[in-house]
């Protein structure tokens, strides 16, 4: 992938809330699905509007590919993730041309604007993809190290970390559109000198801000995707918050890992920045010293920036904050540059056994943190295990989550020469245990 006129800074859109719009220019043109009383369809995020793919290509705005008429026709992005990357680039130029009038189609055509251009207000947002399969890894080498740290002091940091993306499977049926209610979870904990566990809510409620890009194009059963082709394979990438018990999850990790203590709910954001939007933020990765090993040939980079600038940032707004009408309090601000390793590396390790990929199957980040306090990317890392409590503008505290707190996530793209973009916000509140 390069840079092309749809990058251009100097590009704006005849769609005037587009224009500096902190999140949605023309320069991002993300995919989401909505349904506006019409059924579910696929749509493209432009200001506070969105560009309805079914009724463009219903105009003949898109071209005549009767494999596109078919996709934009799902309620999900599944079939048009499935097209494959050079389908989604040529639909990027051409919403772009029509959107900028370059393509004067739309912009003259009073009757095509109302029908094609919807307020997204008007709609309600739906999960962008039909999930088939989620998997999440631990690429943050910070996050690792103090957590480690935390409960292994001695071997904070296991051998093969700096061999390879560890991860493991999650449930792809408790993964929900951001914005609703996250039911505080139960299961067994170990308490402080207890000999025996007991079942009850969890006392440890902790969000992870991660992020997570979905799969265009999959790979038969079998197969490897090699690093040169991996971009081709990933649509685009959302903001997702790992929920995580860490009292349920101290209990039961030993010896294969979390179980219930992260099933229970996973929030994703709606739109799916895609990697073509995402190329103007491209960095190179964190330096390796001299204790980190020479990658194996098949997880070497193959571009000497093979990471993203994506800046991550948490805010919490508790029950009583909302009563009086106060503003969320950031309590972390990353930035994913610093992951040890890459979203290419995570899909290209993960196929390496010959397992297959499909459209719509979501891979996880871990959780977002760098070396600073001020950018870890969950309570169990920046208030210490709860030792170093957060102190909140009300004089209130928090260690972990209480019922009522709000947690909202937004992450951006922002570099000298380019346009910001944004991935939008994800955002849950807690709400009591059963």
């Amino acid at each position: 992938m390069s840079l092309d006129h749809t990058h251009d800074p100097d590009l704006i859109s005849w769609v005037e809330s587009a224009r500096d719009h902190a999140d949605f220019p023309v320069q991002n043109l993300p995919f989401g699905a909505m349904d506006f009383g019409e059924g579910p369809r696929p749509v493209v995020a432009i200001g506070e509007e969105v560009f309805d793919l079914k009724v463009a290509t219903q105009r003949g705005l898109l071209g005549e590919s009767g494999e596109l008429a078919g996709a934009v026709a799902s309620p999900s992005l599944n079939a048009l993730a499935n097209l494959g990357a050079d389908v989604r680039q040529e639909l990027r130029c051409r919403i772009s041309a029509l959107l900028t009038g370059s393509d004067p189609s739309l912009h003259d055509d009073s009757q095509a604007r109302s029908e094609v251009l919807r307020q997204q207000a008007d709609g309600t947002m739906l999960a962008p993809f039909a999930i088939g399969d989620y998997t999440d890894f631990y690429c943050s080498i910070h996050h690792a190290t103090n957590v480690g740290s935390m409960f292994r002091p001695d071997n904070p940091l296991m051998p093969n970390y700096r061999h390879l993306p560890v991860g493991y499977h999650g449930r792809a049926s408790t993964v929900v559109l951001e914005g609703g209610e996250v039911r505080r979870p139960s299961g067994q904990t170990l308490p402080v000198e207890a000999n025996d566990p007991i079942d009850g809510p969890s006392r440890l409620l902790d969000y992870e801000f991660e992020l997570g890009f979905y799969v265009g194009q999959g790979n038969p059963m079998g197969s490897r995707i090699e690093m040169v082709s991996a971009p081709q394979h990933i649509f685009g990438l959302s903001i997702v918050n790992d929920w995580s018990a860490r009292d349920i999850q101290k209990w039961e990790y030993q010896p294969l890992g979390p179980f219930n203590a992260k099933n229970f709910c996973t929030q994703v954001s709606p739109w799916v920045v895609t990697m073509e939007a995402l190329e103007p933020f491209r960095v190179a990765g964190p330096a390796r010293g001299p204790e980190d090993p020479e990658n194996l040939p098949y997880l070497h980079p193959d571009r000497p920036d093979q990471s993203l600038s994506i800046v991550c940032e948490t805010a919490i707004r508790t029950a009583g904050m909302r009563e009086r009408g106060e503003d969320p309090f950031v309590i972390s601000t990353g930035d994913f540059r610093h992951m040890h390793w890459t979203i290419e590396q995570m899909l290209v390790h993960h196929t390496s056994s010959g397992c297959a990929m499909r459209s719509g199957d979501l891979i996880a980040s871990g959780t977002v943190s760098g070396p600073e306090p001020e950018s870890r990317g969950c309570l169990l890392e920046r208030t210490w295990r709860g030792s170093e409590p957060i102190q909140l503008p009300d004089g209130t505290e928090r260690k972990f989550l209480q019922d009522g707190d709000e947690i909202i996530m937004r992450a951006w793209c922002e570099m000298p020469g380019a346009v910001r973009i944004g991935l939008g916000r994800c955002a849950g509140t807690i709400a009591q245990a059963e």
